[in-house]
C-alpha cells in the first residue's frame, strides 16, 4: 500500500515542479543543456527585399544534439508549439510563415504518446513586408526543448535580420 502513495507522491512532485518552470534531470549533461539555448538561428543575417513588396525569406534554425522542440503543430494542447513573430513597430511585417511538417517521435517511457517535434536543422519560410529603408529587424522563436527525460520551460531567443527594403 505504501508504493502507490509515494509514486503518486513522486508523480505530484514532478508536476509541481514541471508547473513552476523547473526541470528534473538525471545527469550533469542534461544540466549543462539547460545553462545554454537549445536552438540557434543560422541564418540569414541580411536580406534584401523590395519596399512594400511581400517578400519571401528563408530561416534556417538548428537544435541542439540529444534534444527536439516540439512542431509548429503539436498533437497535444499542452504541448508549446514553435512559433516565429515580428514585434509591431519594427517596419516589417510578417505576413505568414511556414513551418516544416514536424516528424513522428515517441519517448521510450511512453511509447502510446505521438509527438511532432523538430531535431536537427529545420527551415521556417517567411513571407515578410518591409517598409523602405535599413533596419536591424529583432524577430523572436518562441520553443520548448526536450531530452528523452524531461522538457525545459518554454524560451524565447532573438532572431536578428537585417532587412534592407528598396
Amino acid at each position: 500500500m505504501k508504493k502507490p502513495i509515494f509514486a503518486a507522491g513522486m508523480v505530484l512532485a514532478f508536476g509541481t515542479l514541471a508547473a513552476q518552470g523547473q526541470v528534473v534531470t538525471s545527469s550533469a549533461q542534461n544540466r549543462s543543456l539547460i545553462k545554454t539555448d537549445a536552438v540557434t538561428y543560422l541564418f540569414p543575417a541580411q536580406v534584401s527585399v523590395a519596399a512594400g513588396m511581400p517578400s519571401p525569406v528563408a530561416l534556417h534554425f538548428s537544435i541542439k544534439q540529444g534534444l527536439h522542440i516540439n512542431s509548429h503543430t503539436p498533437p497535444l494542447e499542452e504541448l508549446i508549439p514553435t512559433a516565429f513573430s515580428i514585434p509591431d513597430g519594427m517596419g516589417v511585417r510578417l505576413n505568414a510563415a511556414t513551418y516544416p511538417p514536424g516528424v513522428a517521435f515517441t519517448l521510450p517511457a511512453d511509447p502510446k504518446t505521438k509527438l511532432s517535434v523538430y531535431t536537427g536543422e529545420f527551415v521556417i519560410q517567411a513571407r515578410i513586408t518591409a517598409q523602405a529603408g535599413n533596419r536591424m529587424v529583432q524577430a523572436k522563436l518562441r520553443y520548448q526543448a526536450c531530452d528523452n527525460n524531461a522538457c525545459m520551460p518554454p524560451r524565447t531567443i532573438d532572431v536578428p535580420v537585417n532587412v534592407i527594403a528598396k
